[in-house]
């Protein structure tokens, strides 16, 4: 018999190569470690932040709504539009990622009081 559950709307993309996030200050926050793309419509919802860590050992990941990141595309970069200290204290994972489902979303999008993303739809 096959199972039906229902797998994991997103699906994690991890860059090859990462890109720089500063603060909205200029300061130099982490990296773009991931995207989540949604798998019906192939669109990037949400950008996994990598910060902290020493030779790949201590990260912590954030995942961020794309609408709280800002392009430069002279300095080549993302800029996060919210204060660190905010986006340090939300959802956030050191070594096991969570299921990226409805329910995680909505949290995200909660914590961060933006207009959530109804991922069921295509």
């Amino acid at each position: 018999m096959a199972d039906d559950a229902p797998t994991q709307i997103l699906v994690q993309s991890t860059l090859s190569d990462t890109m720089k996030v500063d603060t909205r200050d200029g300061d130099h926050l982490g990296t773009v470690q991931a995207f989540m793309v949604h798998k019906s419509t192939g669109r990037a919802t949400h950008a996994v932040l990598s910060l902290g860590g020493f030779l790949g050992m201590g990260k912590s990941y954030y995942p961020l709504p794309f609408s709280l990141l800002q392009f430069d595309p002279v300095r080549d970069r993302y800029v996060v539009t919210i204060d660190r200290r905010l986006l340090e204290g939300g959802p956030s994972w050191a070594n096991n990622a969570p299921i990226f489902d409805q329910a995680y979303a909505d949290r995200v999008a909660s914590y961060y009081q933006v207009q959530g993303e109804n991922l069921n739809v295509a």
